[in-house]
């Protein structure tokens, strides 16, 4: 699509917003105009009280305008103008397709950190709600949902100040790729045969983390071990791993302990009672669906009923608390196989239930042949989101954290659910930013977190293992404790 914009006016918000009513859209500014090409050009004027923007959508001889005046009274100019320019082309597309994104204008992966400073601010949660509405935009139903999740988040942040920390460890192998998949996670034999070495290389990583942690006098609250799927580990394996953690960290004491077991047909028994031995106190199980042809579908190499068997292993062994992820809107599902789906897990009662809504990026395999992943079916998919809040607080589950990816489906939203007192605390950490978080392993990103929502420094793992086994990990580490020491003393 074709783009056509005043000087002042974001680009990148506007490609955000434009992607909630063309899903998968590519744009360029050079682009020759067909018949079929959306165009969307956006003029901006400025008065002495405010910024007036008109967009108009374009699509062949078909063409919506809508003009938006946004006041000078709460926001810097340039902003101000930004803002004009995003409700003046949502109200034109709004129009033109006759379809409102229930989030607004509202992008990023984090909304709730924008509710977070509204509570901050003193503001109730009516007249949280009420702010989300008038500036954003948002469905009712959708603003009501960010502030309460908010409003259970600065319950548990409270209890983590910057002088506590978590860490991250990264096992980016699977034994199969699913279809949708995009994270880099490695499943040949040639690469799976680098787990061995991979092992010893996080070893010298996580000693070198817990040198830096003991030094700087940080208090370690939770370990998160996640992939890829870090149970690709056989049972020797991942009790080494396991046991090596154990020495170097004191896990009795921390809050959390996650380890994602991820795909069913990756677990033992023999792996879960290692993780219950070293002190894990919350595992992931994720079953995406229990509609055996929609696995099938997207080449998820288990069955529902082996994730059945996995969960009561769980169960029997003793894991404290179990999550499991569903994903909504997977090709071949519909709203009838997915409400089965989710009434037989709060059936099984996990103290933790994630949905998520289907999103795949433009490197997953499942868009190769031509496939039309992108295509709205925004109604079935809405109600399915519904359907989940309506069930999950009927049955006694709370929404404890939540997030937003670009191209999901309907633009709609993740939700974390737990059981009272059962909140994924590393997911409300690490998705609000609240303290500093080490990480080891390839692809993972260590961030530094000072003064809340000012002052991040983020350093990133090589990507790739064969990468990361290549660096230098001592050098590497050196770097980082000269971007650690200058981060808090400047800070």
């Amino acid at each position: 699509m074709k783009l056509i914009l005043d000087k002042n006016i974001s680009k990148y918000y506007l490609q955000t917003l434009c992607l909630l009513f063309f899903p998968g859209a590519k744009f360029s500014e050079t682009e020759v105009v067909t018949p079929d090409t959306p165009v969307v050009e956006v003029t901006l004027k400025n008065e002495d009280d405010g910024a007036v923007c008109t967009a108009t959508v374009t699509i062949g001889d078909k063409s919506v305008s809508r003009t938006h005046k946004e006041m000078y009274d709460h926001l810097p100019k340039n902003k101000t103008e930004n803002m004009a320019a995003n409700k003046a082309f949502f109200s034109a597309a709004e129009a033109f397709f006759g379809y409102t994104p229930p989030w607004g204008i509202l992008t990023g992966v984090r909304p709730t950190k924008i509710v977070l400073d509204y509570l901050n601010e003193g503001m109730t949660k009516d007249q949280t709600v009420k702010e989300l509405r008038k500036r954003y935009l948002l469905y009712p139903k959708k603003a009501i949902l960010a502030t309460d999740i908010a409003r259970n988040e600065s319950k548990i942040i409270k209890r983590y100040p910057l002088d506590t920390c978590s860490i991250y460890i990264s096992i980016p192998f699977c034994p199969t790729r699913c279809s949708y998949c995009s994270f880099v996670s490695f499943t040949t034999k040639k690469l799976l045969a680098l787990i061995p070495a991979y092992l010893e290389a996080l070893k010298l990583e996580l000693s070198l983390i817990a040198k830096q942690i003991k030094e700087t006098g940080f208090k370690l609250k939770t370990i998160y071990i996640g992939g890829g799927t870090p149970t690709t580990l056989n049972e020797n394996q991942l009790e080494d791993l396991l046991s090596y953690i154990d020495k170097l960290f004191d896990t009795s004491t921390l809050d959390e302990f996650t380890l994602e077991a991820g795909r069913p047909d990756t677990i033992t028994e023999k792996k879960l009672q290692s993780a219950v031995n070293h002190n894990v106190t919350r595992i992931s199980i994720n079953p995406q669906s229990l509609n055996n042809y929609v696995l099938q579908e997207i080449d998820r190499c288990h069955t529902a009923e082996m994730f059945f068997k996995a969960f009561e292993t769980a169960r029997r062994v003793g894991v404290p608390c179990i999550n499991t992820d569903l994903i909504i809107g997977l090709p071949a599902d519909d709203i009838e196989s997915y409400s089965d789906t989710l009434e037989k897990i709060i059936d099984l009662a996990p103290e933790n239930i994630t949905a998520h809504t289907f999103c795949v990026k433009r490197s997953a395999d499942i868009l190769k042949g031509g496939r039309d992943i992108f295509a709205r079916e925004n109604f079935e998919v809405s109600k399915c989101v519904d359907y989940t809040q309506i069930m999950t607080k009927k049955s006694g589950y709370i929404p404890y954290y939540m997030y937003r990816q670009k191209n999901a489906k309907a633009n709609l939203e993740n939700v974390g659910y737990c059981k009272k007192g059962t909140e994924g605390l590393y997911n409300i950490l690490m998705m609000e930013e609240i303290h500093s978080i080490f990480a080891a392993g390839a692809g993972a990103v260590t961030k530094f977190v000072g003064e809340r929502n000012v002052k991040i420094e983020r350093i990133f793992n090589p990507k790739y293992p064969y990468e990361y086994l290549e660096q230098d990990r001592e050098k590497a580490f050196e770097e980082t404790r000269k971007i650690m020491d200058g981060f808090f003393v400047k800070g």
